[in-house]
């Protein structure tokens, strides 16, 4: 197998957008100087360019490194697009980013109405405008 999940320390998804036409060199300087990581660990990098139905990932092998280049016929990813930084995920969250699943909670909390009783009627406020 050329990845296995278990050799894996970190998994880091570099949020944004990312150049993909980089190679090797490219994507370890970003690793480096932008987010101050060290790409020579048996951390997993993940890149993702402006198109979501393709993404390069980065791997140290011990003896060089591995760069993988995966897109997708029929689908895309859900990336997060808005922010410049590289989020640690899960094994877990990485298995759901590859499957096509968020890795965000897309359900939020929601504050119940608040129940108010007034000279013996029940009245609810609703938190909705």
């Amino acid at each position: 197998m050329l990845l296995d999940l278990k050799q894996i320390s970190e998994v880091y998804l570099i949020c944004g957008r990312t150049d993909l036409r980089r190679g090797i060199d490219g994507l370890t300087g970003i690793v480096e100087e932008q987010y101050h990581l060290d790409p020579h660990c048996r951390n997993l990098y993940l890149f993702c360019g402006s198109r979501k139905d393709r993404f390069k990932a980065l791997y140290w092998a011990g003896d060089g490194f591995i760069l993988l280049y995966k897109r997708y016929e029929n689908g895309r990813l859900q990336w997060p697009m808005n922010q410049a930084a590289a989020k640690s995920l899960t094994h877990q969250q990485l298995i759901c980013l590859l499957t096509g699943w968020s890795i965000e909670p897309t359900i939020h909390s929601v504050n119940p109405p608040q129940k108010h009783i007034q000279q013996g009627k029940e009245v609810v406020k609703s938190s909705h405008r």
